[in-house]
């Protein structure tokens, strides 16, 4: 079978224009809709208001109605004496009588204005009269007020004939009242694009299915259907269509029915490129682009097919994230009637030097923190595969084609993913912990909303030097001293112990290559790094689990060696998975994965603060977790003990 190469990839700019001609987006029609049915739709028509609102006018408050000449002159020393009317007026009803010179109308927040008054005297500014002889009722009026005071005068919120909402304009609940307010029962919106979303892939599971080795949950049906909401479509999910051609053909066929359709499962060059194959049988006038100089998003691929929009998007879930955020969307928001989105952008010093791919546009997720001069952007460090990367990244930073680095401290311009930059209560960065999770879920859980950076013990400290976060995560050992944590001090940095952990060897329970852990750790620990069976997973460099690693391999280099993981928590999975045969973690995680754990080392978990830090809320929130007992008793739980 051929394969498809791509020999010809088109610049991110060009593929856009080119898809862009080719489409024309345009609305697609618009419908007549009950007011019920229209949250999140999109106007069509501007709306004009047919009437006042308020209607009438209408009072502010409980009190009386009057004429605010009247009352000039009122104190409570020399109160102002008015008639009081035989008319009370609730809400709905409709006055009968006039406001006459000394004179004055009960009135209910929200009644309608009499004749004669033009004001309304709040009931806490007055005082009641009993009944003279007569029968007749006043009241003292002890403040005076304006005219039209107290008073919400007929349209003065909107008046006849007012451009209130206008065509592009997306419903929420705001703009729903309004409609409500204004009479509205129906109204005029663009009819949603219907959008086939398809996933491909032998290897896909279905959310809430059995998962299995060499499977993978569909998740880029999920995201998709809800940015194809997001644009104001109407998505509509054909499931997970196998590596079938034939299946495939069908479920296209009846995809092309509708506005839009997008399959999920890749491009590659390999001889597994089934969805390209079938797009290849379309023409009017069929394949635009099949690859783009782009990471993430190289196999990329827009057509039309016989006058239908449709798109292969990269199977990877930040490559098809990202590349429908680029490609997809703004012509989704065209044919729903919503105008270009506005993006925002912030300057941020890059901390640590970024490589890039030369020849490819590179888009690279970054976190942002913020520093004493602004931000600063972190490399998520998530490659297309991940699921994450996307979701929490703060924006991207775009590396031309040409760049092969980006050098620690140069400026960067990022774009945000979303509305603003917000930073969260509490930046934390340094080493990952079980421990640290704990401690965070609970700072959430009390409404600090934070943010945590795995970059390892030493990226914390850098961080925390330069400003970066308000408490960095550590575990280093001095070995001059045999102290940890204390020899990271500056001037500027302040040490907050934390607890101790137990750091040792991770292997299967069934692996006879360590029934003489126990009894001979020394001969153990020769033996798996000098056997090329026996794969080992690392730790990321900086961190204070490679640091250990590195003092006991030495200048040996095991097989597995170049394998980093970043986390405790993925050198467990890596060995309950059988990648890896054995690494280093702490012993919570080896207990929740079942799996054997030979101590080699206890070390102190500290917390490293700049000191003009130290005073702010949320970091005395944080702090003050270690002295409550239910805390504690917690983290002893998770195999972790506090240090008093």
């Amino acid at each position: 079978m051929k394969q498809q190469q791509f020999l010809n990839l088109s610049t991110a700019e060009e593929a856009e224009d080119r898809f862009w001609q080719a489409v024309q987006p345009q609305p697609c029609g618009e419908e007549q809709i009950l007011l019920e049915n229209t949250r999140e739709r999109i106007l069509s028509r501007n709306v004009i208001a047919q009437h006042n609102v308020p209607f009438f006018d209408r009072s502010n408050f409980d009190g009386y109605a009057v004429r605010a000449e009247d009352t000039f002159g009122a104190q409570e020393t020399a109160p102002v004496l008015l008639k009081l009317n035989p008319e009370v007026l609730a809400c709905g009803v409709v006055p009968e009588k006039s406001v006459n010179p000394k004179t004055a109308t009960i009135i209910a927040t929200g009644g309608v204005i009499p004749r004669g008054a033009d004001g309304v005297v709040i009931i806490e500014n007055t005082l009641p009269i009993e009944a003279d002889e007569s029968g007749e009722k006043g009241i003292q009026v002890l403040k005076p007020i304006v005219p039209s005071g107290g008073i919400s005068l007929a349209g003065s919120d909107i008046g006849a004939g007012e451009v209130v909402l206008r065509i592009g304009d997306r419903l929420g609940f705001r703009e729903t009242g309004t409609l409500a307010a204004l009479g509205k029962a129906k109204v005029w919106v663009w009819c949603r694009p219907k959008v086939g979303i398809i996933s491909t892939g032998d290897e896909l599971v279905a959310p809430g299915k059995h998962m299995e080795l060499g499977k993978v949950f569909d998740s880029n049906a999920t995201v998709l259907a809800h940015a194809v909401e997001e644009m104001g479509c109407e998505p509509v999910n054909f499931g997970i269509v196998p590596d079938e051609e034939l299946r495939l053909e069908e479920v296209l066929r009846k995809a092309l029915k509708l506005d839009f359709v997008l399959l999920s499962g890749g491009t590659s060059k390999g001889e597994g490129d089934l969805n390209y194959r079938v797009f290849e049988k379309y023409s009017n006038p069929g394949i635009l682009v099949h690859g783009v100089a782009l990471k993430p998003g190289k196999p990329l691929c827009l057509a039309i097919l016989d006058g239908t929009p449709a798109a292969i998007l990269p199977g990877f879930p930040t490559s098809a994230t990202f590349t429908f955020s680029k490609f997809i969307a703004p012509i989704l928001r065209t044919m729903a009637g919503l105008s270009p989105e506005h993006t925002v952008s912030v300057k941020a010093n890059v901390p640590v030097r970024l490589n890039s791919d030369k020849g490819r546009t590179e888009f690279h997720l970054v976190h942002l923190v913020r520093n004493d001069a602004g931000y600063s952007a972190y490399s998520t460090g998530k490659g297309s595969g991940s699921i994450t990367g996307f979701a929490r990244a703060d924006g991207f930073m775009e590396i031309p084609r040409n760049t092969e680095m980006v050098e620690a401290g140069e400026e960067a311009k990022i774009q945000l993913l979303g509305k603003s930059a917000r930073p969260p209560d509490l930046m934390i960065i340094g080493s990952h912990c079980v421990g640290l999770d704990y401690l965070i879920g609970e700072m959430q859980k009390s409404g600090v909303s934070c943010k945590f950076l795995a970059v390892g013990s030493m990226g914390g400290i850098l961080a925390a030097k330069r400003g970066e976060c308000d408490l960095a995560g550590t575990h280093l050992l001095d070995q001059s001293s045999g102290h940890y944590n204390r020899h990271l001090l500056t001037p500027e940095l302040h040490l907050q112990k934390g607890y101790c952990r137990s750091q040792g060897l991770l292997f299967r329970k069934d692996d006879s290559n360590f029934a003489d852990c126990k009894s001979n750790f020394e001969k153990t620990i020769q033996k798996i790094i000098n056997s090329p069976e026996l794969c080992m997973i690392n730790r990321n460099r900086g961190s204070g689990t490679r640091i250990l690693l590195d003092r006991l391999l030495a200048d040996q280099r095991p097989a597995g060696f170049f394998q980093e993981a970043k986390s405790h928590n993925s050198v467990a999975a890596a060995i309950a998975q059988k990648r890896a045969d054995w690494g280093i973690a702490i012993r919570s995680v080896a207990e929740d994965l079942g799996l054997g754990f030979f101590p080699i080392q206890d070390e102190e978990y500290d917390f490293i603060l700049p000191k003009n830090r130290l005073k702010r809320p949320e970091v005395i929130q944080f702090l003050s977790l270690f002295e409550e007992t239910k805390i504690r008793k917690n983290l002893i739980k998770l195999g972790l003990k506090t240090q008093r």
